[in-house]
Protein backbone atom coordinates (compact mmCIF):
# COMPACT_ATOMS: atom_id res chain seq x y z
CA UNK A 1 0.00 0.00 0.00
CA UNK A 2 1.48 3.68 -0.87
CA UNK A 3 1.28 6.77 1.59
CA UNK A 4 -0.72 9.24 -0.70
CA UNK A 5 0.18 12.99 0.40
CA UNK A 6 -1.75 15.55 -1.20
CA UNK A 7 1.62 16.00 -4.17
CA UNK A 8 3.80 13.09 -2.82
CA UNK A 9 3.65 8.99 -2.78
CA UNK A 10 5.49 7.11 -0.50
CA UNK A 11 6.03 3.60 -1.47
CA UNK A 12 8.34 0.90 -0.89
CA UNK A 13 12.00 0.94 -2.13
CA UNK A 14 12.77 -0.51 -5.41
CA UNK A 15 15.59 -1.55 -6.93
CA UNK A 16 15.21 1.41 -9.42
CA UNK A 17 15.87 3.55 -6.67
CA UNK A 18 19.48 2.24 -6.21
CA UNK A 19 21.28 4.72 -7.89
CA UNK A 20 20.08 7.83 -6.09
CA UNK A 21 19.89 6.28 -2.82
CA UNK A 22 23.53 5.28 -3.32
CA UNK A 23 24.42 8.56 -4.54
CA UNK A 24 22.80 10.36 -1.51
CA UNK A 25 23.88 7.57 0.88
CA UNK A 26 27.84 8.62 0.34
CA UNK A 27 26.83 12.40 -0.36
CA UNK A 28 28.41 14.66 2.88
CA UNK A 29 26.60 17.61 2.66
CA UNK A 30 23.38 15.51 3.36
CA UNK A 31 25.00 13.14 5.97
CA UNK A 32 26.49 16.58 7.77
CA UNK A 33 23.10 17.57 8.71
CA UNK A 34 21.53 14.33 10.08
CA UNK A 35 22.50 12.17 13.28
CA UNK A 36 23.56 8.73 13.36
CA UNK A 37 27.07 7.17 12.12
CA UNK A 38 27.32 7.26 8.58
CA UNK A 39 30.23 5.25 6.57
CA UNK A 40 31.17 5.13 2.87
CA UNK A 41 28.59 2.38 1.61
CA UNK A 42 28.82 0.88 -1.78
CA UNK A 43 26.51 0.23 -5.21
CA UNK A 44 26.20 -3.36 -3.67
CA UNK A 45 25.53 -2.75 -0.04
CA UNK A 46 22.91 -0.49 -0.80
CA UNK A 47 21.67 -2.95 -3.00
CA UNK A 48 21.49 -5.69 -0.47
CA UNK A 49 19.81 -3.43 1.79
CA UNK A 50 16.85 -2.80 -0.52
CA UNK A 51 16.58 -6.37 -1.20
CA UNK A 52 16.97 -7.31 2.30
CA UNK A 53 13.85 -4.37 3.04
CA UNK A 54 11.13 -7.11 4.34
CA UNK A 55 7.78 -6.62 3.11
CA UNK A 56 5.24 -6.18 6.19
CA UNK A 57 8.45 -5.72 8.86
CA UNK A 58 6.27 -4.36 11.82
CA UNK A 59 8.43 -2.45 13.55
CA UNK A 60 10.25 -0.17 10.81
CA UNK A 61 8.97 0.95 7.89
CA UNK A 62 11.31 2.93 5.31
CA UNK A 63 9.66 4.59 2.48
CA UNK A 64 10.95 6.91 -0.63
CA UNK A 65 9.24 10.13 -1.80
CA UNK A 66 8.29 10.31 -4.90
CA UNK A 67 6.60 12.82 -6.86
CA UNK A 68 4.57 12.79 -10.22
CA UNK A 69 7.44 15.35 -12.02
CA UNK A 70 10.72 14.76 -10.20
CA UNK A 71 10.63 10.47 -9.57
CA UNK A 72 12.36 9.81 -6.25
CA UNK A 73 12.94 12.59 -4.33
CA UNK A 74 14.14 11.34 -1.13
CA UNK A 75 13.40 9.03 1.92
CA UNK A 76 11.30 8.71 4.88
CA UNK A 77 10.80 6.52 7.78
CA UNK A 78 8.77 5.23 11.12
CA UNK A 79 11.09 3.04 12.73
CA UNK A 80 11.46 1.16 15.88
CA UNK A 81 7.95 1.50 16.41
CA UNK A 82 6.40 0.46 20.17
CA UNK A 83 3.07 -1.01 19.35
CA UNK A 84 2.42 -1.69 23.29
CA UNK A 85 3.41 2.24 24.10
CA UNK A 86 2.56 3.61 20.62
CA UNK A 87 4.73 5.71 19.65
CA UNK A 88 7.96 5.28 16.92
CA UNK A 89 10.78 7.55 15.48
CA UNK A 90 10.44 9.26 12.63
CA UNK A 91 12.87 10.75 10.11
CA UNK A 92 12.98 12.36 6.32
CA UNK A 93 15.79 13.43 4.13
CA UNK A 94 15.42 15.30 0.65
CA UNK A 95 18.02 13.95 -1.38
CA UNK A 96 17.63 16.83 -4.48
CA UNK A 97 18.91 19.67 -2.87
CA UNK A 98 16.78 22.44 -6.05
CA UNK A 99 13.99 20.52 -4.27
CA UNK A 100 14.06 21.63 -0.59
CA UNK A 101 11.51 24.62 0.40
CA UNK A 102 9.43 23.42 -2.56
CA UNK A 103 7.01 21.90 0.24
CA UNK A 104 7.61 18.22 -0.57
CA UNK A 105 8.95 17.87 2.85
CA UNK A 106 5.65 19.62 4.71
CA UNK A 107 3.58 17.12 2.11
CA UNK A 108 5.82 14.26 3.43
CA UNK A 109 5.69 14.61 7.07
CA UNK A 110 1.71 15.61 6.69
CA UNK A 111 1.20 11.70 5.34
CA UNK A 112 3.71 10.52 7.93
CA UNK A 113 2.00 12.03 10.63
CA UNK A 114 -1.66 11.17 9.28
CA UNK A 115 -0.69 7.76 8.22
CA UNK A 116 0.67 7.11 11.62
CA UNK A 117 -1.93 8.65 13.98
CA UNK A 118 -4.84 7.66 11.51
CA UNK A 119 -4.10 4.55 10.17
CA UNK A 120 -1.87 2.69 12.73
CA UNK A 121 -3.55 4.00 15.57
CA UNK A 122 -0.11 5.24 17.18
CA UNK A 123 -0.17 8.04 19.29
CA UNK A 124 2.87 10.17 19.42
CA UNK A 125 5.91 10.21 17.19
CA UNK A 126 9.72 11.24 18.43
CA UNK A 127 12.50 12.90 16.36
CA UNK A 128 15.34 14.47 16.80
CA UNK A 129 18.31 16.82 15.01
CA UNK A 130 21.70 18.14 15.18
CA UNK A 131 21.26 21.55 16.80
CA UNK A 132 23.13 23.33 13.68
CA UNK A 133 20.27 21.93 11.35
CA UNK A 134 18.26 25.18 12.06
CA UNK A 135 16.40 25.14 9.16
CA UNK A 136 15.16 21.10 9.92
CA UNK A 137 14.12 22.53 13.70
CA UNK A 138 12.17 25.46 12.52
CA UNK A 139 10.72 23.46 9.84
CA UNK A 140 9.37 20.58 12.47
CA UNK A 141 8.32 23.26 14.96
CA UNK A 142 6.61 25.76 13.19
CA UNK A 143 5.57 24.45 9.94
CA UNK A 144 4.32 20.72 11.21
CA UNK A 145 3.27 21.54 14.80
CA UNK A 146 5.61 19.21 16.57
CA UNK A 147 6.85 20.53 20.08
CA UNK A 148 10.44 21.43 21.42
CA UNK A 149 10.91 18.49 23.89
CA UNK A 150 14.54 18.96 24.82
CA UNK A 151 17.93 18.94 24.28
CA UNK A 152 20.77 16.07 24.63
CA UNK A 153 24.08 18.23 25.24
CA UNK A 154 27.44 16.82 23.09
CA UNK A 155 25.44 14.02 21.51
CA UNK A 156 26.85 14.40 17.88
CA UNK A 157 29.96 14.11 16.87
CA UNK A 158 30.85 16.13 13.53
CA UNK A 159 33.80 17.90 12.07
CA UNK A 160 35.91 17.41 15.37
CA UNK A 161 33.18 18.74 17.38
CA UNK A 162 30.63 17.96 19.54
CA UNK A 163 27.17 19.23 19.34
CA UNK A 164 23.46 18.91 20.44
CA UNK A 165 20.68 16.54 19.56
CA UNK A 166 17.29 19.06 19.98
CA UNK A 167 14.84 16.48 20.55
CA UNK A 168 11.21 17.14 19.13
CA UNK A 169 7.88 14.76 19.39
CA UNK A 170 4.47 15.05 18.19
CA UNK A 171 1.38 13.26 19.76
CA UNK A 172 -2.12 12.50 18.03
CA UNK A 173 -3.91 15.31 19.64
CA UNK A 174 -1.13 17.92 18.50
CA UNK A 175 -1.49 16.60 15.25
CA UNK A 176 -5.40 16.95 14.91
CA UNK A 177 -5.00 20.53 16.58
CA UNK A 178 -2.34 21.71 13.91
CA UNK A 179 -4.61 20.01 10.60
CA UNK A 180 -7.17 21.40 12.05
CA UNK A 181 -6.22 24.96 12.37
CA UNK A 182 -4.01 24.93 9.16
CA UNK A 183 -6.43 23.45 7.85
CA UNK A 184 -3.97 21.12 5.63
CA UNK A 185 -5.78 18.14 3.87
CA UNK A 186 -9.06 20.64 3.24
Amino acid sequence: MNICGKIVTLRAPELADIPDLHRWSNDPEIWRMLGGWHFPFSSRSTEDWVRGRKDGNLTDHVFCIDTPEEGLIGTANLVNIDWKNKNAYHGMMIGKANLRGKGYALDTVHAIMKYAFMELGLHRLDGDMIAYNHRSIKFYIDKCGWQHEGIRRDWFFREGQHHDKVVVGVTREDYVSHVAKNKYWD
